[in-house]
């Protein structure tokens, strides 16, 4: 699952967790956020504004991989 995070404060919006103070369950997939959703912490910036954050584990099989087909 997928992490977003805020430029402008640093919230981080985890499909695992969702934002149950903003009515999205745990799960929720970032397609299904609303488009007018705005961050919980600082409700300066909306959806679009949210910036992926690379999965740190699939970074870590990206090198291991990498590694073995040399």
């Amino acid at each position: 699952m997928a992490r977003y995070q805020c430029p402008d404060c640093g919230y981080i919006y985890d499909e695992r967790a969702g934002d149950i103070h903003g009515g999205l369950k745990a799960g929720t997939a970032w397609s299904e956020v609303p488009e007018d959703w705005a961050c919980p912490d600082c409700a300066v910036r909306d959806k679009p504004d949210f910036v992926r954050l690379e999965d740190p584990s699939s970074s870590d099989k990206d090198a291991v991989s990498s590694s073995l087909q040399h």
